[in-house]
């Protein structure tokens, strides 16, 4: 096996990678916004990954119903929006918040996630739960392996709802803050938390539930498109928000905080105004090799995909790049193959890398008429991968 097809196995396990976690490496930045109520923060940039600001951000807390984005999230992916879900007896009358549902009930699962994210219903949490997952026990197993997936090294579920249960259901602010922005990356997930007025059924009644969001924010903070309140005794008050604002999207977590609707909005404030993004390379621009490559006369390095970046002005200094390739001859006969990557550190940290591919300026090779059908079938498959999956 030559250089080259090992270089596009390797390309295949990260993107596979970049789906299931998204993109981007955790990379804290210096500084902090104004002061904060919160016990615990975090404010993270969705498309990247990069967490921003971090407040106590690796401390196990409680996190009450901010827990809900992790059921809707499971059950997003696992589930059918139009399946009919009957309302299991252990979810009637559970504690707290509710949507009043009745034993028996059938509701699609679409409008038990309304009922969940919007008025936090925790009648609506363990009939999803005993839906997708067959038993609450079931679903918080699933919950679990989904937070590993994530990679949230400090969180534990041990419900769908987030009520205190014992001290074993924990998570932290940078978790917290790692699942808002993988769960803000579905369309479904996007659509639920941003409604601010959602109308559903309910069986055996003369008119629907109407449901009003809880998330203030979606009505006090420009741009304002999520996610999720919460509230327990030992908890005190939790937030999950995002906003978006010309294209870019942030979002944070605020654990015990009395200020809760302040903090975040400082947050954002403060990440939108110190963050810009940065365009590190465009797609299709000239990649030049950093170490000695023989290159035949026209061809060429070409980014497959755009890279952006969060980047303090500060930052731009210790930005640097570093072009690994798979081979140290490019042929004409190359052209269109993946032959390495453009990867980006900020100091020592990797935040990110693009594959590139062979661009060739005359075509002095072999026409595509005449190459075999497999070569065919190849070129397309990576440029659609490429610019599909790796668009930043």
């Amino acid at each position: 096996m030559n250089v080259r097809k090992q270089l596009s196995g390797v390309l295949v396990v990260f993107l596979l990678i970049q789906l299931l976690i998204g993109p981007g490496v955790e990379a804290k930045a210096a500084g902090s916004p104004p002061g904060l109520s919160a016990e615990g923060a975090a404010l993270i940039d969705v498309t990247s990954g990069r967490i921003l600001y971090s407040k106590n951000g690796t401390k196990k807390m409680r996190i009450a119903s901010l827990t809900k984005t992790m059921t809707a999230i499971v059950a997003i992916e696992m589930g059918k929006l139009d399946a009919e879900v009957t309302v299991p007896p252990e979810a009637v009358g559970v504690e707290g918040s509710s949507i009043y549902l009745k034993r028996s009930e059938k509701l699609t699962l679409e409008e038990l996630l309304y009922g969940l994210m919007l008025r936090s219903g925790n009648d609506a949490a363990v009939t999803i739960a005993t839906h997708i997952g067959g038993s609450v026990p079931g679903f918080t197993y699933l919950m679990n392996e989904k937070a590993a997936l994530i990679g949230m090294e400090h969180t534990n579920f041990t419900n769908p709802h987030g009520l205190d249960d014992s001290n074993m259901h924990y998570s932290t602010a940078e978790d917290m803050a790692k699942l808002s922005a993988y769960a803000l990356h579905n369309p479904t997930f996007r659509k639920i938390v941003s409604t601010k007025v959602k109308d559903i059924s309910w069986e055996g009644e003369e008119w629907d539930r109407r449901l009003l969001n809880k998330n203030k924010m979606l009505h006090l903070y420009n741009g304002a498109d999520g996610v999720k309140t919460g509230y327990t005794k030992l908890a005190k008050r939790c937030l999950a928000s995002s906003a978006t604002r010309d294209g870019r999207q942030l979002a944070t977590i605020t654990l015990n905080a009395s200020d809760d609707w302040n903090d975040s909005a400082k947050l954002m404030d403060w990440g939108f105004s110190n963050f810009p993004l940065k365009k590190l390379v465009s797609l299709g621009e000239n990649v030049q090799p950093q170490t000695p490559i023989t290159m035949e006369a026209g061809t060429h390095l070409v980014a497959m995909n755009a890279f952006q970046y969060p980047l303090q002005s500060s930052e731009e200094a210790v930005m640097r790049t570093k072009v690994v390739m798979g081979e140290s001859n490019v042929t004409a006969k190359m052209d269109g193959q993946l032959i390495g990557f453009l990867q980006f550190y900020l100091k020592d940290d990797m935040i990110g890398q693009v594959p590139l591919k062979v661009d060739v300026t005359e075509q002095t090779w072999t026409s595509p008429q005449a190459q075999s059908g497999s070569q065919i079938f190849w070129h397309k498959l990576w440029d659609l991968m490429a610019g599909g999956l790796w668009s930043a």
